[in-house]
């Protein structure tokens, strides 16, 4: 197939500086569209780094009754809406230019921000230490337990990392290393102070989208969901990650739009182990047999460094005098996930392109 978006030049000054940045330059550009738009917000407690409010964008554009919505989120993770502020502000100057031609079924829903506090602090979770990405589970039942991260928890604020990587090397020589990655990263519900933690009520990313999906009636249209994420995978490439279950509608709708690339968690082709209470569950819920959810992840540096740079993380915030050292570790952060290099930023927008394009133009005939 042709792609409608532009390939060839990229303008990589689309990447923002600072969340309050990229929120100016998004509501800026938002402004520059024609046709029928629908701008919603949403507020979320408590205020940035500089004293900043905190706002997730929405926008609507196109038909109202389209019966195809692209919907594009950023920031799900907080410190990771660099990238996906960067993605969209991209795809919103093309916009503005005439630059793509949106089929005329379709309408595009972008989600800026979806969690405001992380980005604007540069760390992965909310306020609350809650990791959005794990908090789609039933509050009202028993939470899912993680045997793994119970054999990991009492070492993983330890000032020395000695005892802590000996008990990871043990674990996962006994059980592999799938094993152990479930141990840290595939959810948890019994340490707030912990990564990965689901929490204990639905946080604030999680019902902006459900009032989304309240507003525009979304369980009525075919949805092709791409969430922006970073921090895991091969460096600068955006891998497509479907977490629906490989037999189902959804797998089959995400292999029809963006081919033999995708992979899945659940067969062990993915950079991603399975999870509990990702975003996705609440979208797979209202989905038909013709719509899909896929994560496009891009990759920066290896697993182990991630676990080592969240790890510290969790151990500085939950020190009350750790003003300074926190602020110095938020740029470790920074660069995991956001690398500041020409060629990584360029790698980013034209593969955010590449897949904006199949979702808005693949057809599932």
């Amino acid at each position: 197939m042709s792609y409608c978006l532009p390939l060839a030049t990229f303008d990589i000054t689309v990447f923002p500086g600072s969340y309050v940045a990229a929120r100016q330059s998004w509501l800026v550009l938002i402004q520059k569209m024609t046709g029928h738009t629908r701008h919603l917000p949403y507020i979320c407690a408590g205020t940035g780094r500089q004293g900043e409010a905190l706002v997730t964008d929405t926008i609507w554009i196109g038909k109202e009754d389209a019966s195809r919505v692209l919907v594009l989120i950023g920031g799900t993770h907080g410190i990771e809406g660099f990238t996906g502020s960067a993605v969209q502000i991209d795809l919103l100057n093309l916009l503005a230019k005439g630059l793509i031609n949106i089929p005329d079924n379709t309408a595009i829903l972008i989600i800026h921000a979806l969690t405001p506090w992380g980005y604007a602090w540069q760390r992965r979770c909310d306020a609350d230490g809650v990791d959005l990405n794990r908090n789609v589970v039933d509050f009202s039942a028993t939470l899912p337990a993680n045997i793994g991260y119970e054999q990991l928890k009492n070492t993983l604020y330890l000032a020395d990392a000695g005892p802590r990587k000996a008990v990871m090397a043990e674990l996962e020589r006994e059980h592999g290393r799938v094993a152990l990655e479930k141990a840290m990263s595939a959810g948890q519900y019994s340490d707030p102070g912990g990564p990965f933690y689901g929490g204990k009520a639905p946080a604030h990313g999680r019902l902006v989208c459900e009032d989304l999906m309240r507003q525009y009636a979304l369980q009525e249209r075919d949805l092709t969901v791409i969430d922006l994420h970073t921090g895991l995978g091969a460096y600068g490439y955006g891998e497509i990650i479907c977490d629906h279950q490989p037999a189902s509608a959804g797998t089959r709708v995400a292999r029809q739009y963006y081919g033999d690339s995708v992979t899945l968690p659940f067969l062990g082709t993915s950079s991603s182990v399975p999870k509990t209470g990702l975003l996705d569950y609440a979208w797979h819920a209202i989905m038909n047999e013709r719509s899909c959810y896929v994560t496009l992840e891009f990759g920066t540096f290896s697993t182990d460094q991630l676990f080592e740079i969240l790890l510290k993380d969790h151990q500085l915030w939950a020190q009350a005098d750790a003003e300074q050292a926190r602020l110095e570790h938020s740029q470790v952060m920074r660069h995991h996930f956001y690398p500041d290099e020409q060629a990584w930023q360029e790698m980013v927008v034209f593969r955010a392109r590449q897949v904006i394009s199949q979702a808005l133009h693949g057809s599932l005939s």
